[in-house]
């Protein structure tokens, strides 16, 4: 059991929260007990894992995807207000970690698409250091495509030609298709993001380098994971996983 002010203190400074500029407030989001023994970890704060952390009675949901984004308008109404109306009934905390979980070395969804997926980072780039480049075993796109599909049990959308050959890689989890013109000036064959948009499709043919949609939600859960495991080593704690079948 911990204080729920000491994990969020612990957690600040192992994600290093300070040094990323994000949409979202990072850590403690709705407040609820003092004390966590039980913890339940899911991609994104939907109503469906609430309900699940009631069921389970947990005292705290960890999400990569919480609430109180930048851009949303800032009332709480409407489902948001059901959402939050729960966790307040029911005296549950609910912490997120948007940028810096994406980014840590160790825990990160990155590095952890990294360990599924078999690449190995060399160096991180783009806003905020957010990407990785790295490399993978030489293999031709399809097979890297099939891969991938039994790694994240999604089938990834590829654009690029099945022949080509695979080996210099870029990743970034989730909706981080707006870095593939940075993936294409670091020469590499093949950009594996979450998400694609419609001018992908002719830039991954004209460049010759590869665009792979893996899924939003796919490639990002095994930061949520990896973090709430960390907690359970660091302070003991009892950990549940609670996924949705989100196609993005």
């Amino acid at each position: 059991m911990v204080q729920i002010n000491k994990l969020i203190d612990y957690s600040a400074q192992f994600l290093n929260v300070g040094a990323f500029r994000d949409y979202c407030p990072n850590g403690l989001q709705v407040e609820g007990r003092k004390e966590i023994q039980k913890v339940i970890a899911g991609v994104s704060a939907s109503k469906a894992l609430i309900e699940e952390a009631i069921k389970q009675d947990a005292d705290l949901i960890l999400v990569h995807h919480g609430y109180f984004w930048k851009n949303e308008e800032a009332v709480i109404t409407g489902m948001k207000r059901e959402r939050i109306r729960l966790l307040l009934a029911h005296n549950i905390n609910l912490v997120a970690y948007h940028l810096p979980l994406d980014a840590h070395p160790d825990v990160g969804n990155n590095a952890m698409l990294a360990k599924q997926l078999g690449f190995t980072t060399q160096y991180t780039c783009a806003e905020q250091n957010i990407m990785h480049v790295g490399a993978c075993e030489l293999q031709r796109l399809d097979v890297l495509g099939n891969r991938i599909e039994l790694a994240l049990a999604r089938k990834p959308l590829v654009i690029g030609n099945p022949n080509q050959n695979i080996s210099k890689v870029a990743w970034c989890t989730g909706g981080a298709q707006g870095y593939f013109s940075e993936a294409i000036k670091q020469g590499v064959d093949a950009f594996v993001t979450g998400e694609i948009s419609e001018q992908m499709v002719d830039m991954a043919h004209e460049s010759g380098v590869a665009f792979i949609s893996a899924g939003h939600y796919a490639t990002e859960k095994y930061g949520v994971a990896a973090l709430a495991k960390h907690w359970e080593a660091q302070f003991n704690l009892s950990i549940n996983l609670f996924y949705t079948d989100n196609p993005v």
